[in-house]
């Protein structure tokens, strides 16, 4: 099956290991990235963010700060 360009895809840190055990985030066009525990894709729980606050927070995992 091919992925769709016109639908957003889910994707991982470059650094996972690609065995589902990882977090997934996809940037919405409606404005927010959704974020999933690769272990339970598709059907588990997601959590939302505003574009802002999950800038914010990969920065502050990149720095160290958490």
């Amino acid at each position: 099956m091919q992925h769709d360009p016109a639908e957003p895809k889910w994707r991982s840190s470059s650094y996972s290991s690609g065995n589902g055990q990882c977090v997934e985030v996809m940037e919405d066009p409606r404005g927010t990235v959704p974020v999933r525990d690769g272990k339970t894709a598709p059907t588990g729980p997601r959590l939302s963010f505003g574009h802002g606050p999950w800038a914010s927070f990969v920065t502050a995992v990149g720095a160290g700060r958490l």
